[in-house]
């Protein structure tokens, strides 16, 4: 290349929802990345079948078009709290932010999270006002409480003063305001240029290249994706690799890779400010800084969150262990956890007393949930236990526990049932507003009270309510909080539910399976319509007689079951119950399948109680 390339990197911030993947397919298309007669999918970037099924972005990723000769490299972010620690790590790659907000729901929880790692690392953030074709659309409204919420965020002047878009990502469309109308994205692409200088030509500087993100492909093996900060990188060459515990190993680059488009392109040298792909290093890990031999320069490691929830790993012990799963062992468990704390560093893993279970630690439900989905796709069967929050001790040995903010958006007449629920829990109203038919309640509540309460919220306001939660900060621990109202049904047997046995007992509960379905001792079939626990017996059939009369042989209709989701299983669940996660199954059981097992339970929790 007879002149360096000239390159900007920026990144796309939002909360849930708001058009993040949206905005990078318009991107892409009106940069002609893709053939004329290629066919593309919606959110292109969400390439992982998670992603796709739940229609959420897990994972950064990158991407890169050229404009006016400027190559601009696109990093799509997740905007799930669980998922924020892919968002810290990336920030530090990037040049500018463009900030995506709702025209109609304004700045969510997310949002405050995101903006506030872009401002800390100094960015000055571009503003789209996304999805201004909404009928309930306040695009003005919404400006005014970013600008707020920049205040609240102590943004300096120079930050303040940032650039203000319009925009439909879904139709390609940016506009500079809300009178001039426009049909593809080109202010936004001007606004980046305008507002964003080119990375200064570094590349005489000795070598600084920080890994933000791990891939992995067959072929080549582990690959490490950063910035290039200064310097030139070149394959087949030795570099220092520095961690962030100041240790030094020296190793050698295979093939270096940039971003064209969608795709990763080998290249035979990457310059400063780039986004590059190395290949080589097997054990290269995120944070770690390569440098040149006689210029040992680490960079300052990535800064993740803690994480607020743990769960038991436990090897699934049940009955029916092993019978559609290949990873069972407690080495398999082990080594799969290992390979994912590799590039999931929001995540942490501890080993306990037992060799069979261990501690994971995580940033939430659904960031847990993820990697419980995928282990079971892959074929691994776990068993996991309630969530747990992390408590901590502040500087004066007092207990303190994290806090969320939670935004329940829903209608009017469901408002009471929301606010009394959220009163239990320990929450505290913080604000409430009605708008169109519709309440807007933002809360603080302790994680400890949320666990399990998204699924009841659904079911409180019909599906019609969104249900939004951010951690904001730990809080003196605020004493007992009640677990599920009502207790299990728990089967007495092993083997094929019966269609007479269920009949029966659906009048007693709401029931989780359906005729035919394996069951095993101690397994839970249902939740019971009391507030204690259950023994039944799913297998019971009805007895033959020779004698038939009208009316006695009535048709046994079964109200469909209630089929849990992995999420929802993990939210049901109390402190003496497991999901058990296999392949085929989500089963839900007690952790002694046998009646004196869990009464011995019962008096071993009474026992410590009692000593705390």
């Amino acid at each position: 290349m007879s002149e360096k390339e000239k390159i900007i990197n920026i990144a796309v911030i939002a909360h849930v929802d708001a058009g993040k993947s949206t905005l990078v397919d318009a991107f892409l298309r009106q940069s002609d990345v893709f053939r004329s007669n290629e066919e593309v999918v919606d959110c292109v970037m969400d390439s992982n079948d998670l992603e796709r099924e739940r229609g959420i972005t897990i994972y950064s990723k990158n991407c890169s078009v050229i404009h006016d000769g400027v190559k601009i490299n696109i990093v799509d972010t997740p905007g799930h709290a669980d998922f924020s620690s892919e968002v810290e790590r990336i920030i530090k790659t990037v040049d500018t932010v463009i900030l995506l907000v709702d025209s109609s729901e304004g700045p969510m929880p997310q949002t405050r999270f995101v903006l506030s790692k872009s401002l800390e690392m100094g960015l000055r953030p571009i503003l789209l006002i996304n999805k201004i074709d909404k009928k309930d659309a306040r695009p003005q409204e919404v400006v005014d409480e970013v600008y707020e919420l920049f205040l609240d965020l102590n943004a300096s002047d120079e930050q303040l003063d940032f650039a203000i878009l319009y925009g439909i990502a879904k139709q390609g469309i940016v506009q500079y305001d809300l009178d001039t109308p426009s049909d593809s994205i080109e202010p936004l692409f001007k606004t980046i240029l305008k507002h964003c200088d080119v990375y200064p030509d570094l590349d005489n500087e000795p070598l600084q290249m920080q890994v933000s993100a791990l891939a992995y492909d067959e072929y080549i093996g582990r690959l490490g994706i950063g910035r290039i900060y200064q310097g030139v990188l070149k394959p087949q060459t030795q570099y220092v690799v520095c961690d962030s515990f100041g240790h030094e190993r020296t190793n050698t680059t295979s093939q270096i890779f940039v971003y064209r488009g969608l795709s990763r392109v080998s290249v035979e040298e990457a310059h400063s400010g780039d986004i590059v792909v190395i290949a080589g290093i097997a054990d290269i890990s995120i944070g770690e800084t390569l440098c040149e031999k006689d210029h040992v320069m680490p960079l300052e490691s990535i800064h993740v969150e803690e994480p607020t929830l743990s769960m038991n790993f436990i090897v699934n012990k049940s009955p029916f262990a092993g019978q559609s799963g290949k990873f069972v062992t407690s080495r398999n468990l082990k080594e799969r956890l290992e390979k994912e704390l590799e590039v999931n560093v929001g995540l942490k893993v501890e080993p306990t007393d037992s060799g069979d279970c261990f501690k994971v630690s995580g940033r939430g439900e659904l960031h847990i949930s993820v990697l419980l989905e995928q282990m079971r796709r892959e074929g691994y069967e776990v068993a996991v236990s309630k969530p747990e929050v992390i408590l901590h001790k502040d500087e004066n040995g007092k207990t303190v526990e994290p806090v969320e903010e939670v935004v329940a958006i829903a209608p009017e007449e469901y408002s009471g049932t929301i606010i009394n629920k959220l009163n239990l829990r320990k929450g505290t109203m913080v604000d409430m507003v009605e708008e169109n038919g519709y309440v807007r309640i933002t809360y603080e509540a302790p994680t400890r009270g949320l666990l399990g309460y998204r699924s009841e919220f659904i079911n409180d306001t019909r599906g019609e309510g969104t249900l939004v939660r951010r951690i904001k900060g730990y809080t003196p621990y605020k004493g007992e909080i009640t677990q599920r109202a009502n207790g299990a049904m728990i089967s007495t047997d092993t083997g094929g539910a019966m269609t007479y046995a269920l009949w029966n007992l659906q009048e007693r509960g709401t029931l989780f399976i359906s005729p035919q379905t394996e069951v095993y001792e101690g397994m839970i079939i249902g939740e019971s319509a009391r507030n204690v626990d259950m023994d039944v017996n799913p297998l019971k059939n009805k007895k033959l007689t020779a004698i038939r009369s009208s009316g006695n042989d009535e048709a046994m209709r079964l109200t469909p079951p209630r089929e849990m989701t992995l999420e929802e299983a993990l939210e049901w669940i109390n402190d003496d119950e497991l999901v058990e996660i296999t392949p085929d199954c989500i089963r839900l059981r007690k952790k002694g399948l046998k009646p004196h097992e869990r009464r011995q339970y019962y008096r071993d929790r009474m026992a410590a109680e009692e000593n705390l």
